[in-house]
């Protein structure tokens, strides 16, 4: 079942990946005339399999850098991990980080205190990728429409779950929205690959 209009200005992402972002904790910016000199490596602040490794991999085998791009998966913590090991990385250009909306907007809100500065501690390169949510169903679930899964939900408080690879990202904020907005309730359940999910579908 596609996302009806109820969520058109949902956030514009999986990934609003942008390639982003070197970190500028030094202060020090790479030569642009000498730039790349050795291997770069591409954090990711999610495990295999999902779209922002996926990019990455993608752009690692089709760059033309003159050197290797290494894509290193360092996930955990919503991609603080990840996003916060490249900010406490030199700021030469060969460290960057595969950033997501939950690594550079939605964590900022979501968690008490960050370990880095969403801002300050990046610099932007290239929008990667954007990608819509969708919200779909298990067939054998008696609904074919939005308002019907609304209906069941509240004839059936907490009966069902919605999984999302993680508490801060754009999947778990469009489920948690979906619940504020039409007054229903479901259980979250975060899982660590996001292509699991389907699985479960």
């Amino acid at each position: 079942m596609r996302l009806s209009s109820i969520f058109q200005r949902q956030f514009h992402s999986i990934l609003m990946a942008t390639l982003m972002l070197m970190s500028l904790v030094n202060g020090t910016q790479a030569s642009a005339q000498t730039f790349p000199q050795k291997p770069i490596r591409l954090v990711v602040t999610f495990p295999s399999g999902g779209a922002p490794d996926i990019l990455a991999r993608l752009f690692s085998k089709k760059s033309q850098l003159g050197q290797s791009v290494i894509v290193d998966n360092k996930p955990g913590a919503g991609g603080n991990i990840g996003a916060d090991f490249v900010a406490k990385s030199p700021g030469d250009g060969y460290t960057i980080v595969m950033g997501t909306v939950g690594t550079h907007a939605i964590n900022g809100s979501l968690y008490e205190k960050m370990p880095y500065d969403m801002v300050k501690n990046f610099t932007p390169i290239s929008l990667v990728a954007s990608a819509r949510n969708l919200l779909v169903v298990n067939n054998d679930l008696p609904v074919k429409t939005v308002a019907e899964l609304i209906t069941y939900l509240k004839a059936n408080p907490n009966k069902l779950s919605f999984g999302s690879p993680g508490i801060g990202s754009s999947v778990y904020v469009s489920g948690e929205l979906f619940k504020s907005m039409t007054g229903t309730t479901m259980e979250h359940v975060p899982y660590i690959r996001a292509v699991n999910l389907q699985y479960l579908i």
